[in-house]
């Protein structure tokens, strides 16, 4: 009887193992384990009283086709969750954000890159036209500049951490192993989770400082339609203190950052403000977003730093020369100073 039972046993086991790697075990092997077999029904009356399969009054497939459209059971854990035994919305939201949302997500990121790249190849660093006086005039002040930096080193940090999750798998983890990319997984978890308060406030104090000079006005439309002077050496349109660039960058950095900042809280405390199906939704526009907002703080880094000479200034220190202010923000320069500014090229004083 005992070797009857360990060559059950075995036979099981070598089922099992078939079924993983796809392999078709000898049909005498899976005779031995068949249901309701002699081997079954000793080991159901060894162990207690058989479990029902189905619903009383219904059949299998009727059941499991309930179950399949997310029919909840009953628990008796605090979780109610556990109840659904199957949640069909979680292979759409997988097969959405493991294919299209991750798919055109890196076709936006290496476009934006590359076109920047592009750029910088064909126009080069943007420098100043005129003559430089030497003198400079404050554009922020260090409050502002402290919101500044503290909104952007946040966003960097959840950017990168928010990538590495939906990235990191197929990038990351072949180049660094499992152990550190399990590491560096957690902690930026841990800083994603954290830091997206602080890009909140930062989100907020932004639209208080700076929202009433972002409103557009007619001077924005003569800015685009020279496209800032970018692509043209010597052409520089009148600007109040943002220009029609920098009031798009201003506007999808805070409607961009209040989405990310309300999906991100559902996030963070699931359960707590939507459902499972809500979260899963809230879960890819979170990601979608930041992916958009990722690309145009890409090229609004760019221009700020080695696409322009003298815009790092007025984050560094927050003092910039006259004459880039004249060329880029004339209309600024004179409400400041009240000099009378020659708008188009140069930016010179008029005389």
């Amino acid at each position: 009887m005992e070797g009857h039972r360990m060559k059950s046993a075995l036979a099981a086991l070598l089922f099992g193992i078939g079924l993983a790697g796809g392999f078709a075990l000898p049909a005498a092997a899976q005779s031995s384990v068949r249901v309701g077999g002699p081997v079954a029904e000793q080991q159901v009356d060894r162990d207690g009283p058989m479990v029902p399969t189905q619903i009383p009054g219904q059949s299998r497939g009727d059941s499991w086709h309930d179950i399949r459209l997310g029919e909840q059971g009953t628990v008796s854990i605090p979780n109610k969750q556990a109840g659904v035994l199957i949640q069909s919305e979680g292979e759409a939201w997988r097969a959405v954000r493991n294919g299209p949302l991750s798919q055109y997500g890196s076709w936006v990121l290496g476009g934006i890159l590359a076109l920047l790249a592009l750029f910088f190849l064909v126009r080069g660093r943007i420098r100043i036209d005129g003559e430089k006086t030497g003198r400079t005039i404050q554009r922020f002040n260090a409050f502002e500049r402290g919101v500044h930096w503290m909104t952007a080193g946040s966003f960097v940090v959840l950017a990168i951490s928010g990538l590495n999750v939906l990235y990191g798998r197929h990038t990351l983890l072949p180049l660094i192993g499992p152990e550190p990319f399990a590491a560096l997984t957690h902690y930026g978890k841990l800083a994603h989770n954290f830091l997206g308060f602080a890009f909140i406030l930062g989100v907020a104090l932004i639209f208080v400082m700076w929202s009433h000079h972002n409103i557009p006005s007619r001077h924005d439309l003569t800015w685009f339609l020279k496209a800032g002077g970018l692509f043209s050496k010597g052409v520089h349109p009148p600007a109040h203190k943002f220009n029609g660039g920098q009031k798009v960058i201003f506007w999808s950095t805070v409607v961009g950052g209040a989405a990310l900042g309300f999906t991100g809280v559902q996030l963070v405390f699931p359960f707590s403000f939507a459902t499972l199906e809500e979260l899963q939704l809230y879960q890819l526009a979170h990601a979608a977003i930041a992916v958009i907002m990722i690309a145009i703080i890409l090229a609004h880094i760019y221009i700020g730093s080695v696409g322009m000479e003298g815009a790092f200034d007025a984050m560094g220190d927050g003092q910039v020369e006259l004459q880039w202010a004249r060329e880029h923000h004339s209309l600024w320069v004179e409400e400041v100073t009240g000099e009378k500014v020659r708008h188009g090229h140069h930016g010179t004083p008029a005389e």
